[in-house]
């Protein structure tokens, strides 16, 4: 193929025929570009009579003018002193024709330039187009698409205020009508132990001035009665000790207190736990793990220490012995005491069939098989429990059975020292599983048990 295309270098190449098709400045965007006239045929004459040059030629001189490969000035090669009408595609450089035979790129990759400038023109042309194709789908993106994005945001946006002020609207006049409620229970509660503590005290105080008196004539027979007045007066003492007798034992009762659930409902309880676990001001316990120290033998724990892993074998190589490990139950206790403040963790259950969480006093017991150092079975804990299929609470040996509409993959805990609350609660849809309210003696440490795969600790 060289060879043919070498067959005669010095002779002048004949004039390539292009025909042009006119076309539109739409069909044909790119030739303007390139400084073509499109809307002149072929063969139409100007002014001055002359037929006008192709388009191709003109798009041609033009553009090879203005992008480079051909500058103003002839370009002779520098070895040959010959036109450099030929492109070396291996090297990417214009050479002469005498170089694509006794020159530097003798055997390499070689085209007449002109066949370059067609390829190159032709690939520009290619590029442009699509330019313009992509520039008028994001005309139409800009003009069809965003705007009637922008129409919809603005209904979308308007419909989601309303709903927001709608429910916050209903959650606030459910939340004031509650709290009236509660206030007015809790009042009506004040006044009736006042009454009640007025009662009594009235009551309790008659009592005390009859007693009193009582004790005043006894004290009086036995102080100015002779020994024979005194045997006659048996009769008389014995009524006034009967008497005094029935007056009674003063006695503190349930009555004297108020109600603890006047003040409490569960519209209150879970608008509250809400509030508490996903509120701005949530008090997650963020560097809470798994104490290593305290973790069964039956119990693996990962590198961070937020996963425990139960084990159907005993580890080959036994754990140290320390004080504070479960030598029986599979347990482990959190790593962080909880003596103040309002505190709550989430843990990961998954699909595990059988596991315990909840908390439990520092001063647990870890030795042993029997219940002072099984979770939920002493009063030491207390636990919400999962097993055999079923959920519960355990505290003291004592189960309450728990109604789950679906089975939880994560349970919740939330520890409120000032009130005295603990509550276990499901975070995807804030549904409270159990509350329970236990004036705590001392600090608490975060309980967990398992005997089928394994539970974590989310932060």
């Amino acid at each position: 193929m060289m060879t043919e295309e070498l067959t005669d270098l010095t002779a002048t190449k004949p004039a390539v025929e292009v025909k042009s098709v006119a076309m539109s400045p739409t069909e044909q965007p790119i030739f303007a570009v390139l400084g073509a006239d499109p809307s002149a045929a072929p063969g139409k004459k100007s002014n001055g009579g002359a037929k006008s040059p192709p388009a191709t030629a003109v798009m041609a001189t033009t553009s090879d003018t203005e992008s480079g490969i051909f500058s103003g000035e002839s370009e002779t090669c520098v070895e040959h002193e010959c036109e450099l009408d030929w492109f070396c595609v291996t090297e990417l450089k214009l050479i002469c024709s005498h170089c694509t035979i006794v020159g530097s790129c003798h055997g390499h990759s070689v085209t007449p330039l002109e066949n370059r400038v067609t390829a190159v023109r032709n690939h520009l042309v290619d590029v442009c187009e699509k330019m313009q194709l992509q520039a008028q789908r994001m005309e139409k993106f800009i003009e069809h698409t965003l705007k009637a994005k922008e129409q919809k945001l603005q209904v979308a946006a308007n419909v989601a205020r309303e709903r927001v002020v709608a429910r916050v609207t209903a959650a606030r006049e459910a939340l004031e009508e509650e709290e009236q409620r509660l206030l007015e229970e809790v009042q009506r509660e004040e006044e009736r132990v006042e009454q009640c503590l007025l009662t009594q005290r009235a009551h309790w105080g008659q009592a005390m001035a009859s007693l009193t008196g009582t004790r005043s004539r006894l004290v009086h027979t036995l102080t100015h009665s002779s020994d024979a007045q005194l045997v006659m007066s048996i009769q008389e003492i014995a009524e006034r000790v009967e008497e005094a007798d029935g007056v009674g034992q003063p006695c503190d009762t349930e009555q004297l207190n108020m109600k603890p659930g006047c003040s409490d409902s569960i519209l209150l309880r879970g608008m509250w736990a809400t509030a508490m676990l996903h509120g701005p001001k949530a008090y997650a316990l963020s560097s809470l793990k798994f104490d290593e120290r305290t973790a069964n033998h039956l119990l693996s724990l990962s590198d961070d220490r937020c996963t425990l892993t139960y084990l159907h074998k005993k580890p080959r190589q036994p754990l140290p012995y320390d004080p504070a490990r479960f030598d029986c139950w599979p347990n482990a206790l959190g790593s962080l005491s909880l003596s103040s403040g309002t505190h709550s963790w989430v843990v990961e259950v998954g699909q595990s069939a059988a596991f315990k969480v909840g908390i439990c006093y520092v001063g647990l017991q870890r030795k042993g098989s029997g219940d002072l150092a099984r979770l939920g079975h002493n009063d030491q804990s207390w636990v919400l429990s999962h097993y055999d299929g079923e959920y519960s609470f355990l505290h003291a040996g004592e189960k309450a059975l728990l109604r789950m509409a679906t089975r939880p993959q994560r349970v919740g805990i939330l520890l409120d020292w000032p009130s005295h609350t603990l509550l276990f609660y499901e975070p995807e849809s804030a549904t409270i599983l159990h509350c329970v309210t236990h004036h705590f003696a001392g600090p608490l440490l975060p309980a967990f048990a398992v005997t089928d795969q394994y539970i974590t600790i989310l932060h």
